[in-house]
């Protein structure tokens, strides 16, 4: 990380409360990560990761998890812990930062998944475990009937409030009402209070611009490849399957194409960039909506 870089994030650190647990939220590529570190060195604390995918232990590179380095500078928790072939929901994760609370440790949650953010500040419903036999019934519900039809399965008002375009969360929805037979909005209603509520925590959401990210986008997935990202993906091909959790790295599935020579190295670039533009968009979408009273920095801060 470029020493005028993390000055720029020392420099903006300095205005946090160093006894408080601290939220950093952002899409992809925004520069989270220099803030988080910034906070730990100067002020104490345990960097938390409140991402989906850096939870998984087989792709560090990909993911763009803390380096060895930056985890060796300060504590860090909750990256990589979880095997490549285990499911690991929000659930999972909140009972996790609920263990760390309870140590006494400042936390400093960072990450890009906002689902994690708003079970942590707002709360989330006690909802029963999928049986693994219904979803695998929904998995081949969605590949032979697609999405719009399980959508429509979905009762209105669980409809009205997820993202239908997402079929993660489309698929949860249809889960939970066929297991419970209640609606996620119904669980939803019936949520218990917050671990950590918002007006307990210090918040940072870093608003980036579209023309502010987007020519950082378009040099990520070159500089992971320059960083051993075809390596990582080399070690991962004998356990491969698209169907694996840790499988939804974005540019897992091309980097395993490339190796089976299915496309080029270049096509994958194309394919990942791409692909980590859209999920940035879905990101922003979600931070607009759902953390509209958290506190703004804009990325060009630390830049």
């Amino acid at each position: 990380m470029a020493v005028s870089h993390m000055n720029a994030a020392r420099a903006v650190a300095a205005g946090f409360d160093p006894a408080g647990h601290v939220l950093i939220a952002g899409p992809t590529a925004s520069g989270k990560s220099a803030l988080a570190l910034a906070l730990a060195q100067d002020q104490g604390g345990v960097i938390v990761n409140a991402d989906a995918i850096q939870v998984y232990e087989n792709w560090r590179i990909l993911t763009a998890r803390p380096s060895e380095e930056e985890e060796r500078a300060a504590p860090h928790a909750l990256y990589g812990h979880i095997p490549y072939d285990t499911p690991y929901s929000v659930g999972d994760w909140l009972r996790a930062v609920a263990d760390l609370m309870r140590s006494g440790e400042r936390l400093i949650i960072t990450g890009g998944t906002g689902l994690y953010f708003t079970a942590l500040t707002e709360g989330l419903a006690d909802i029963p475990p999928t049986p693994p036999q219904l979803r695998a019934e929904g998995e081949a519900f969605l590949k032979d009937a697609g999405l719009d039809a399980v959508c429509a399965t979905l009762d209105s008002e669980t409809r009205s409030r997820i993202d239908v375009q997402n079929p993660a969360r489309v698929m949860r929805a249809w889960e939970v009402l066929q297991t419970t037979g209640k609606g996620l909005a119904q669980w939803q209603d019936q949520t218990p209070p917050p671990l950590l509520p918002l007006d307990r925590a210090q918040t940072a959401l870093f608003d980036a611009p579209k023309d502010w990210l987007t020519p950082r986008i378009e040099t990520r997935f070159d500089k992971m490849i320059a960083a051993g990202a075809l390596d990582e993906a080399r070690a991962n091909r004998a356990t491969w399957s698209p169907d694996l959790p840790s499988a939804k790295a974005i540019g897992a599935a091309e980097l395993i194409a490339v190796l089976r020579e299915d496309m080029s190295l270049q096509q994958a670039t194309d394919r990942a960039t791409i692909l980590t533009r859209q999920f940035a968009k879905r990101q922003r979408t979600w931070f607009k909506a759902r953390m509209k009273a958290w506190s703004r920095i804009h990325p060009g801060d630390l830049a």
